[in-house]
């Protein structure tokens, strides 16, 4: 059985995830390629106390890398952009 951590796996602090944050009240996670709507909501919801108001969810396709003559991959991972309800908000000073 999944626990909400195994859900959300970080918040992910990006140029255009903070932009979304300051004018649409959205936040970035990174989430279990196993994980549904429904689940990645009650989670958000329980490990922040906030109210969520809309799920969207993208997997990001894996993008080949080079690193010192080395080629590879970076991994696919899956992300959800997650609107919360008017009034809530996460705290992001650590």
């Amino acid at each position: 059985m999944k626990t909400v951590y195994d859900v959300v796996k970080k918040l992910l602090r990006t140029e255009k995830g903070l932009t979304m944050t300051e004018t649409q009240n959205k936040y970035l996670f990174e989430v279990d390629h196993g994980s549904n709507k429904q689940e990645i909501k009650q989670a958000i919801e329980k490990i922040y106390s906030v109210k969520v108001r809309k799920v969207n969810t993208l997997i990001q396709p894996r993008k080949p890398k080079v690193l010192r003559r080395e080629a590879g991959f970076l991994p696919e991972r899956k992300k959800a952009i997650v609107q919360l309800a008017e009034g809530h908000k996460i705290d992001l000073t650590v």
